[in-house]
């Protein structure tokens, strides 16, 4: 897939290098590409710099891993989104998200052109993105939206970034839910003093 990366934090930069491994062609979209200096990140394979809306017009599938105060601002500057694929990343925690609504999907999809726009990669830890592997198993992602393309997109994505599986929780109406199994792991790790090496595995039997 062509894939660009809004937001070369720690998420979109674990992903990054996660799906430039795999031959994924990885289009980094930031404020100023001169300026850009994340070494790690540009000996990557199959990785180049784009100012953000270059690196949206070069790619069919779009990460955002931005501050979730920073939503509408960032989503604004996509250019045209249409017949692309949003992957929201992000969460609002503690009230800080963009104003006026619940989660960030909602501020994107009232704020771009597609409706491909599903929630993925926000339920964990960026250091579970570098490595998902717990002894001999491996961690599962999650993924909700109306769109079977986009979450078609995750589920393949999901996998090749070295997750087990990736299950569907189901449409729009669970964005809220996404943020708040977010908030779930955020508490464990942190609050409760868990640390940051948790995660989390879909069971069967």
């Amino acid at each position: 897939m062509k894939i660009a990366i809004v937001g070369t934090g720690h998420v979109g930069g674990a992903l990054a290098a996660r799906w430039a491994a795999k031959g994924h062609e990885v289009n980094l979209g930031v404020r100023n590409v001169s300026g850009f200096t994340d070494a790690e990140l540009l000996s990557q394979p199959n990785t180049k710099v784009y100012t953000i809306e270059e690196a949206v017009r070069h790619s069919d599938v779009i990460l955002l891993a931005t501050p979730a105060t920073a939503n509408v601002e960032v989503v604004k500057s996509l250019g045209n989104t249409t017949g692309k694929i949003i992957i929201d990343a992000m969460n609002i925690v503690r009230g800080r998200g963009p104003e006026g609504y619940k989660h960030t999907t909602d501020a994107i999809l009232e704020n771009t052109q597609t409706r491909d726009v599903v929630k993925c990669f926000n339920t964990t830890g960026f250091n579970n993105m570098r490595n998902p592997k717990y002894g001999d198993l491996f961690l599962d992602m999650f993924v909700a939206g109306d769109s079977e393309k986009g979450k078609q997109a995750a589920i393949a994505l999901a996998r090749d970034a070295g997750f087990a599986d990736c299950y569907s929780i189901g449409g729009n109406d669970k964005f809220e839910l996404m943020e708040q199994f977010a908030l779930f792991w955020i508490n464990l790790a942190m609050f409760q003093g868990q640390g940051r090496e948790i995660g989390f595995k879909l069971l069967k039997r």
